[in-house]
């Protein structure tokens, strides 16, 4: 009775949208049916794959990763107990409960990262304003004080942005690389 089927569901998603699904995919007790070239989704979220081909729906053997080395060489790839295996691979569905945790975990700096880009955007707008205000050239003939004034804001926000940057560029790496 607990049964989703969705059929691309990433294909008009931002980024966030497409996080948030997947979790939500991560937490779903029932069964889930994906239909995805979404091979990030695939990866996150599944624990079995079936093969649709010439009519046939069959289970597939390998992961993500040996479907394309199928495709691509036109070969099965060495089966897995072939494989020399350094390190034990959890089972997909730890794997994918793992993720969904590291998501969770990840959730304050997401929320550091979407603070730091709406002051981002906050500055940027206040530098745009006041390159407004200097490109008049009248500004420099009444006002060459005020003038002064806003080139000195301009540049202490143009320094504050860089900061700002800085942090994000480091946050969404953090990010990225901890969700990966």
């Amino acid at each position: 009775p607990n049964l989703l089927i969705l059929d691309e569901p990433t294909n008009h998603l931002d980024i966030d949208s497409r996080d948030a699904l997947m979790m939500a995919l991560n937490d779903y007790s029932g069964a889930v049916i994906i239909i995805s070239h979404d091979r990030h989704l695939i990866e996150a979220t599944v624990d079995r794959l079936w093969l649709v081909r010439d009519g046939t729906v069959l289970p597939y053997d390998g992961d993500i990763e040996d479907y394309r080395t199928e495709v691509l060489t036109g070969k099965r790839p060495v089966a897995k107990a072939e494989k020399v295996e350094t390190i034990p691979q959890k089972p997909a569905a730890e794997r994918r409960k793992d993720a969904a945790e590291r998501r969770r975990e990840m959730e304050p700096l997401k929320k550091q990262i979407r603070d730091a880009e709406g002051q981002m955007a906050r500055l940027q707008k206040q530098i745009a304003d006041i390159d407004g205000e200097l490109a008049r050239p009248e500004l420099y003939e009444k006002d060459p004080g005020k003038a002064a004034r806003l080139a000195q804001d301009r540049a202490n926000f143009e320094k504050k942005l860089m900061r700002i940057e800085e942090d994000w560029l480091a946050m969404s790496e953090r990010y990225e690389s901890a969700v990966a």
